[in-house]
């Protein structure tokens, strides 16, 4: 009997959309208003990092193998000890220079494929390991040369569902744009409906920043699935610090789901072509019994997750190059 009356309450988080097409949509244009972006920007710029820099997803630094990535101009690299812990330092091997990205990892130490030069993690002569951080879904490391902030002990790593309640994936791409470019686009939830009607309808600014103590945009959007069937939710759009955004769902189907997009710089602060990587981290979460069936189909659903990610960034790459290239030329501001 309450296995009947559970399927009797059960109801569809698909809603049909009947509304205005594309070009019938309210504009706007007047609500995203350039200062309001570029205070909200200016506010995100302001706050401490503590110099740490997102570098990938946790499952990208596997046992046995080392991981390279590029921070700031900065060559690093990243492995797993023998008991599985997060090690990080310099790319380049203090020898005679090897990428020690190309090295191996012999129980839980990496070896150089030059000379056989052993870093285990610790100091060596003209080599410092990095401070490192695994969150779980995200890999973060402190460079603070490239930073130039007051370090902290831990970064500053957005509030999640719990790791057994959600399904996770993360997308990353890059672009001839800087951290501020990506974090000013997602500081413009307007263009969500206008820029990206595959994936989003019916999208309204309810609230906007009042200042630094409630700085969030919220929304209320109805995400597409297929032709009219929609999702509607309200989401909330802050950024905890200088180079992330988070849109966490509040209300509606998945809420606590988030969206957490990290926009880390590849070169040099003073490159003549700067380029910074995306990192999106979609941690969804539900309710819904069946969820755990989505948990349990979490390998086959992270391509898709990603695919999904992959699409909007394709545009809003563009949307942040586009703007980088304005600011660089002086005809826009910022």
């Amino acid at each position: 009997m309450a296995d009947r009356a559970d399927k009797a309450r059960w109801t569809s988080p698909l809603r049909r959309r009947r509304g205005p097409g594309w070009a019938e949509q309210t504009p706007t244009w007047r609500a995203a208003r350039p200062a309001l972006i570029a205070d909200a920007l200016k506010r995100a710029s302001a706050r401490a990092s503590g110099n740490w820099f997102v570098v990938g997803a946790s499952r990208d630094v596997r046992p046995g193998r080392p991981c390279g990535r590029t921070v700031g101009g900065v060559e690093v690299v990243l492995w797993r000890s023998r008991s599985g812990d997060l090690r990080a330092g310099s790319g380049v091997c203090p020898h005679l220079g090897a990428p020690l990205r190309d090295s191996r990892v012999v129980c839980g130490t990496l070896v150089c494929h030059w000379h056989g030069l052993a870093l285990d993690g610790s100091p060596f002569a003209g080599w410092q390991p990095y401070p490192a951080h695994d969150d779980g879904v995200l890999v973060w490391v402190r460079l603070d040369a490239v930073g130039g902030e007051e370090p902290s002990e831990q970064p500053v790593v957005p509030a999640r569902p719990a790791a057994t309640a959600g399904v996770d994936a993360v997308f990353t791409a890059a672009g001839r744009c800087e951290p501020q470019d990506v974090v000013a686009n997602r500081l413009d939830p307007w263009h969500g409906s206008w820029f990206h009607p595959y994936s989003f309808v019916d999208l309204t600014v309810t609230r906007e920043p009042l200042g630094d103590t409630d700085d969030a945009f919220v929304v209320d959007v109805s995400f597409r699935v297929a032709g009219r069937l929609v999702v509607p939710v309200r989401a909330e759009f802050t950024a905890p610090e200088p180079r992330t955004v988070v849109m966490r769902i509040t209300e509606g189907e998945g809420a606590t789901s988030v969206v957490e997009t990290h926009a880390t710089p590849l070169t040099a602060a003073d490159a003549a072509q700067p380029r910074t990587a995306v990192i999106e981290a979609v941690v969804a979460a539900s309710d819904r019994r069946g969820f755990a069936l989505a948990r349990a189909a979490a390998p086959v659903l992270r391509p898709l997750m990603r695919r999904t990610a992959g699409r909007l960034w394709r545009d809003d790459l563009a949307y942040a190059e586009r703007r980088w290239a304005l600011r660089s030329t002086g005809r826009f501001p910022g």
